[in-house]
């Protein structure tokens, strides 16, 4: 039997390496994926990196569609965590909403793999992220906060009444994320380069602009 499936099996010091060998193949899987797709994606290259031979992907993923779902789950995962850690407690529900989209950000922003990730499986049609029942189920916490945001912030005031939890959630996705996903073509439709951090904090502000702007309270004339 192979070292690796033997430490995944038993306590202690071989269940950290096996562990450790299993972290290996995710983090090599999500390199080439982002790069490659699915189709393009050769698990021959994901386990030279990784350092691990074949019967370990099999043995913890199942195969190779099983690692890409691993691969968007985790991804994801990282998201949702970060979307997570407002503290709604004790942040006005304006103020929520703006840390929720500065969040979001931060993480695109450095995490450019995620967005390829996103993109690729959109060329997909999704078909992977189908099969696997932890995305939906950790997306359901983030529009349920969004939505007690919305509410408590219509209840006092300081917010615009009748905002769609979900159409907020995508609107503050597609802010935070075109200009990343599609950087190359739009620098070169504009002859500029997208880029560029002092461009990417231009945008940033005016979007935060845009988003304190929509959630306002419209005055009453």
């Amino acid at each position: 039997m192979d070292a690796d499936v033997k430490a995944a099996k038993a306590p202690g010091k071989r269940t950290r390496n096996a562990a450790d060998t299993r972290e290996k193949i995710l983090k090599a899987a999500r390199s080439e994926f982002a790069q490659h797709g699915f189709a393009g994606g050769r698990t021959e290259r994901i386990l030279a990196a990784a350092g691990a031979n074949p019967r370990m992907l099999y043995h913890y993923f199942g195969g190779k569609s099983g690692l890409y779902v691993a691969v968007l789950e985790e991804a994801l995962g990282s998201l949702r965590e970060q979307e997570l850690k407002i503290d709604v407690e004790h942040l006005s529900p304006f103020d929520g909403l703006i840390q929720l989209f500065e969040h979001m950000n931060r993480h695109f922003e450095s995490d450019l793999r995620l967005v390829q990730l996103l993109r690729n499986e959109n060329l997909e049609r999704a078909r992977h992220m189908k099969i696997s029942k932890r995305i939906r189920d950790m997306s359901s916490p983030v529009l349920t906060m969004i939505a007690d945001l919305l509410r408590r912030g219509a209840e006092d005031g300081t917010v615009r009444s009748g905002i769609d939890e979900l159409q907020f959630y995508i609107i503050i996705v597609a802010l935070n994320q075109f200009h990343l996903s599609n950087v190359h073509t739009l620098s070169v439709i504009f002859d500029q380069d997208l880029s560029r951090q002092s461009w990417r904090a231009a945008r940033h502000e005016t979007a935060v602009a845009m988003i304190r702007a929509f959630l306002t309270p419209t005055p009453i004339s």
